[in-house]
């Protein structure tokens, strides 16, 4: 070996020696992680944000799983999956209890604040028939405006069983005597949605449940198509000291909702810099929204959401790196 070739092998020798150190040195070497998601793909964005700063942890993430959330929570109790980055509280709280809460699960920080639900109607009928309340709809007369099916009953877009949003809109039309006048439609939700929206686009009027973060408030929104609508009085199921009223004194039935980040309890007291980074990591609502709308506009191909996640990352790199700072210091 003449002594350019072995200069250069020294070199990579030394290189691939360092990296190996490094490797080694980052918390999660050797870890496999397996995290899981509802079937919502909206909710891959932000799944995705989470595995990649795993990654840069050192973990190997296996493909996201997508299940109905009873499945997630049940397997994260179980030790058969990881984590989940899209807890919803307090919407899921009954869902999150059943599968053992705090004994099973490891939950601190809040991943996304101020996600917003409700129900709402195209604007251009709330003006003409003075509609403010969901509790207007007792009246037959007001109901059949948003008839879908010649029913007489007015036609509620809801969601899909097992989100969770499905046992809160039942009790709510059933706690405000609606149930002789509306009807919730349940099903596939973007499909449900999709027929809502060209119903409005025909001029028809229409009523739906929605949530925030999602693309439907990029499409409908609230103040200039559609408004939300109040509720009578607070109606939560299996909460009976609940106040979702607002600071202004209006009622849209909801409480503000947090999507959170959470683990299998046993594997995080092992693993201090994970726990550390899902107490840290933050998304604004907002983020979240706007690449729902980029997906309804045809970007929503696997490549193109981790191209949505990249770009994110890349526009906070600054507080990216610093949620892997603080997660690799906890673990020293």
């Amino acid at each position: 070996m003449t002594l350019r070739w072995k200069g250069i092998a020294v070199a990579v020798f030394s290189t691939c020696t360092t990296l190996a150190a490094y490797a080694a040195d980052l918390p999660g070497t050797g870890k496999t992680v397996q995290p899981v998601q509802s079937t919502i793909q909206e909710e891959t964005f932000q799944t995705l944000i989470v595995d990649k700063a795993m990654e840069q942890l050192g973990y190997t993430v296996e493909p996201i799983k997508q299940v109905d959330y009873n499945v997630a929570y049940t397997a994260i109790a179980n030790g058969d999956a990881t984590y989940m980055a899209v807890n919803w509280e307090p919407l899921q709280n009954e869902k999150y209890k059943a599968a053992g809460g705090d004994k099973v699960f490891y939950r601190q920080g809040y991943y996304i604040r101020g996600a917003a639900q409700g129900y709402l109607i195209d604007k251009k009928t709330a003006d003409k028939y003075h509609i403010t309340n969901i509790e207007q709809l007792k009246n037959p007369k007001i109901a059949k405006l948003f008839d879908a099916n010649g029913d007489g009953k007015a036609d509620l877009t809801g969601c899909n069983p097992g989100w969770g949003c499905e046992t809160a809109t039942n009790y709510q039309i059933k706690k405000y005597g609606l149930s002789k006048t509306v009807e919730i439609n349940e099903g596939n939700y973007a499909a449900l949605m999709a027929d809502t929206i060209t119903r409005y686009k025909e001029g028809k009027s229409i009523l739906y449940y929605t949530w925030t973060p999602y693309w439907v408030s990029g499409v409908l929104v609230p103040g200039k198509d559609v408004v939300w609508l109040q509720v009578p009085y607070t109606a939560v199921s299996g909460e009976p000291n609940a106040d979702t009223a607002l600071p202004n004194g209006k009622n849209y039935g909801f409480q503000m909702n947090s999507e959170r980040i959470v683990a299998n309890k046993k594997w995080a007291k092992n693993n201090p810099a994970a726990v550390k980074l899902f107490s840290e990591m933050k998304l604004s609502v907002n983020d979240v929204s706007a690449e729902n709308l980029m997906m309804r506009h045809g970007e929503s191909s696997e490549e193109a959401i981790e191209n949505h996640a990249n770009a994110w990352i890349k526009a906070h790199q600054s507080e990216f790196d610093h949620w892997i700072a603080e997660a690799k210091a906890a673990a020293k």
